[in-house]
């Protein structure tokens, strides 16, 4: 294929362009290593404010830690908090404009094409919609994610959703309507809807749990289980990719 001389400038321009808008929100944000820092409402900026709506009047802006990474090419809006070290990928999407506060907990990360939302938490009414909110250490959340989460590329947590610590979710796995507890694995594809999955038990993978019953007759992880160790080391490689893109910001 033969380009001419416009073409191949306007495909130089436009690749410029792209590179130009690489690196992380970070340590190039001003703040200390390990402090808080509230993101600036920017009407063109991929972090940005809520919208004022029937169910919230409030814009509020998302607070992350200085060591967080978030990648140009994703999206956090609203009443959001996002914890140290978490890496947040391109094409992420961490929107708390409906279902509101999202949490993140510390050295969690956020995979490419993830996305955390969540239903309404004020009705037509005014009223609050209490069955949409999380309650963790007497706060409520529409989204809680603990620390040390991997959340693997396209998985949905859709609020109200609740997953503990040290947990993995698989590609493409959804929870929606439920509490995934500590040390837990979601394989790719499968599904917790509507259920409470006990610390320490796994989906296999495409299976779509709806029923108490049958989250509470999950397999238990155990020293044989093949994904027993694969949470820890996702989790060390999205901290590193933190704080390299950091540096490199």
């Amino acid at each position: 294929m033969r380009f001419n001389k416009q073409t191949l400038t306007i495909l130089i321009l436009a690749l410029s362009l792209a590179l130009a808008g690489s690196g992380c929100i970070g340590e190039g944000g001003g703040a200390e290593n390990g402090t808080i820092q509230e993101i600036p409402e920017s009407e063109f900026s991929n972090i940005r404010e809520n919208p004022v709506t029937p169910w919230n009047p409030e814009p509020t802006s998302p607070v992350i830690d200085s060591t967080a990474c978030i990648d140009p090419r994703a999206s956090v809006i609203g009443n959001i908090t996002i914890g140290a070290s978490v890496m947040v990928s391109p094409m992420a999407s961490v929107r708390s404009d409906e279902g509101m506060p999202i949490f993140v907990g510390s050295r969690s990360n956020v995979q490419d094409g993830v996305v955390l939302h969540a239903l309404e938490i004020i009705d037509e009414e005014g009223e609050p919609v209490e069955e949409n909110l999380i309650e963790v250490g007497g706060e409520k959340y529409a989204v809680y994610i603990g620390e040390n989460v991997s959340l693997a590329h396209q998985s949905q947590v859709h609020g109200p959703a609740y997953v503990g610590n040290d947990t993995f979710i698989g590609m493409q796995a959804f929870v929606f309507k439920s509490k995934v507890g500590n040390d837990c694995v979601l394989e790719p594809r499968s599904a917790a809807i509507g259920v409470t999955v006990p610390d320490g038990r796994y989906i296999p993978a495409g299976t779509v749990v709806t029923s108490q019953d049958e989250a509470d007759k999950l397999p238990e992880i155990t020293d044989d289980y093949a994904y027993k160790h694969t949470n820890e080391a996702v989790v060390y490689v999205n901290i590193q990719l933190a704080e390299g893109y950091n540096k490199a910001s």
